[in-house]
């Protein structure tokens, strides 16, 4: 079973828009350094819309050979093509990633039964395990209860992500799935909650910046001791609101690059931070205790 604390990494460019990969590598160092369960690379936070095909897989395996089995690698490999889906999760494979994560395919805005048989047309085609991610925000579809129930029995698929920003929903998927299928937040500010109803972990967006308070965090929910994680997450629930002051991954990259983790550049569409927000940011990034 999936369960603790797994950074959803940011991808860094160089100056002229370039794969940053000795800036990959420092992150995922920082990363391990800091006791995290593993690394999720291309994801929505690794700007995975921008990257060419080439470059997603050479993040992918770049991010396998760093990590070098030390923790968990769970590479984004989802498409709204079925096909697309299944090459790259072949691809992430053959890298040496220990599983895959699926967003729900977006755009097309497929039926349930669409998504049902994407999800499982994957899963038959790569023996790989995989975890689905649910974030309707995004999608335009929000997988549902009965649907993640259906594929929660099928062989390869794991566990699910779950960002549909409902925490009844998130409890109903915890009910209706094996206990050996893990639910894991995909979102920070809602991990205290899902823990407590019987979640497994997280895939943060705030561990790239605060890996320790993160993985204390989890650790609290992971050992039952919900008193110190609610204490935990009152100092951090500020931290969480200010990654969501405009949309990710602009907050956490912004910074990253503030603590000098990293160059601040984005690819278009994506673009910095308006000036006073990065302003806002700066101010209480100087004044969080983390």
């Amino acid at each position: 079973m999936f369960k603790g604390i797994y950074t959803a990494i940011v991808t860094p460019f160089n100056e002229d828009g370039s794969l940053d990969i000795m800036g990959l590598e420092g992150l995922i160092e920082f990363q391990i350094e800091n006791n995290i369960s593993g690394i999720v690379p291309v994801g929505t936070t690794g700007e995975s819309p921008t990257l060419s095909v080439e470059e997603h897989i050479k993040v992918v395996e770049h991010t396998c050979r760093t990590v070098n089995r030390r923790v968990k690698v769970i590479a984004g490999t989802g498409s709204n093509n079925t096909e697309e889906a299944i090459e790259l999760t072949r691809l992430a494979k053959a890298s040496g990633a220990d599983a895959t994560l699926q967003v729900a395919p977006y755009y097309n805005k497929p039926t349930q039964e669409g998504i049902f048989r994407h999800y499982k047309k994957i899963a038959e085609e790569v023996d790989l395990p995989q975890i689905i991610y649910n974030i309707p925000s995004r999608t335009g579809r929000n997988i549902e209860i009965e649907t993640l129930a259906r594929l929660a029995v099928l062989p390869n698929i794991v566990a699910v992500k779950e960002a549909s920003g409902s925490i009844s929903q998130i409890m109903e998927v915890i009910e209706k799935t094996p206990d050996d299928f893990a639910v894991l937040s995909g979102d920070d500010a809602i991990t205290l909650p899902l823990m407590a109803a019987g979640g497994t972990g997280l895939i943060s967006v705030a561990s790239n910046l605060y890996p320790g308070l993160m993985v204390d965090l989890v650790e609290f929910g992971i050992k039952g001791d919900f008193e110190g994680m609610r204490k935990l997450n009152k100092k951090l629930m500020p931290m969480f609101r200010m990654m969501g002051i405009e949309q990710n991954p602009l907050p956490i990259k912004a910074a990253l690059a503030i603590k000098g983790h990293i160059k601040e550049v984005y690819r278009l569409p994506l673009c910095e931070l308006r000036p006073w927000n990065r302003k806002i940011l700066a101010d209480f990034l100087e004044e969080f205790k983390g």
